[in-house]
This record gives C-alpha cells, sequence and structure tokens, in this order.
C-alpha cells in the first residue's frame, strides 16, 4: 500500500478533507467512540479551508487519490475567522514572544481505517519540512476530553505551554519546535 504525503494541490482535495471532518465530528461519533478514537471539534467552510490554503498548504496523506488523512495549517492572520479559537490566539500571544514565527495546525484527522499506521507522525513531519523557513514552530490546542489526540501530539514531540478553560472546556496549548 502506497500512501502519498503531500500539500493540498485542489478544490477535490479541500472538499474530500470536509468530508473526512463531518465523519469525525463529534455528532457524527458515538460516545464510546469519542473516547476511543477521539474527534474533531470545527466544521470549516469551503471558503475558509481554501483561503487558508492559499496562504500556507494544508498537508494531507492520500491512497488512490482519496485523502484519508489531513493536517490543516492556519496561518495566525486567520485568528479571527473561528470564534471558538479566538481564545486559543489570545492565549498564544500570552504566552510567546512577539518575535516567535508560528503557524497553527488547525485540526488533524485520520480516516478510521488508515488509523495506527504513523500517518500522524508523517503529516506532522511534512507540515515541519513545509513551513521551513517561514516558521520555526506549531502550535495548535487540544480538547482535554480529547486523550487520544493529546496523548499522540504528545508521544511526537509536543511539549505544553499551558491549560486553560474557555467556553467551559478545558483545551491544552502545545508546541512543536
Amino acid at each position: 500500500m502506497i500512501i502519498e504525503i503531500g500539500q493540498v494541490q485542489n478544490k477535490k482535495e479541500l472538499e474530500q478533507i470536509l468530508s473526512l471532518q463531518k465523519e469525525n465530528l463529534p455528532g457524527a461519533l458515538t460516545k464510546k467512540e469519542i473516547a476511543k478514537e477521539g474527534f474533531v471539534t470545527i466544521a470549516h467552510t469551503l471558503d475558509l479551508l481554501d483561503a487558508m490554503n492559499d496562504v500556507c498548504p494544508h498537508i494531507i496523506a492520500k491512497y488512490e487519490e482519496k485523502v484519508i488523512g489531513y493536517a490543516l495549517c492556519m496561518h495566525p492572520k486567520f485568528g479571527n475567522e473561528i470564534d471558538i479559537l479566538k481564545p486559543m490566539f489570545k492565549e498564544i500571544s500570552a504566552v510567546l514572544s512577539q518575535d516567535e514565527k508560528y503557524i497553527v495546525m488547525g485540526q488533524v484527522c485520520i480516516d478510521k481505517a488508515y488509523r495506527k499506521m504513523g500517518l500522524f507522525q508523517k503529516l506532522y513531519k511534512n507540515m515541519q519540512d513545509a513551513i521551513k523557513p517561514d516558521f520555526n514552530c506549531i502550535i495548535t490546542e487540544v480538547d482535554a476530553l480529547n486523550k487520544r489526540s493529546l496523548n499522540a501530539h504528545l508521544a511526537i514531540g509536543f511539549l505544553e505551554l499551558k491549560t486553560y478553560t474557555s467556553d467551559n472546556h478545558k483545551w491544552h496549548l502545545i508546541i512543536l519546535k
């Protein structure tokens, strides 16, 4: 099985990201699946995903032309575009120095059939390579209820910057240098 890791090249791939995203939102999952497999928090629009991709292309995993995983690249200039992320950008500015050049990993997801194959780590490795030399670190946040995601991030080298509460959710703000 040959799985390709690269950057989004067209709208069809963006549409496939949205389809995979929809399958992994809490409303599409059982409580058992959420606890065991994790979930994604945000449903993006095609327009926003496309605008983000124009600034810093998203990273995808593809098998036979089908997007089976993704890591969204979100430049800080999009910090006011998604309400639930506004507090994260505020927290980032409070803990990072002004000269730190970072990109936010806006969401990561892997199709259930392709999990436990090392794709999570490969997506991040490709993202790290793709953002250099413009950015020197990747920042993201993980809902404290999403233990699978938090553990996966920590396992590949993310470090916790801080935890905070926003909108009755506890968030882990983490960084990968």
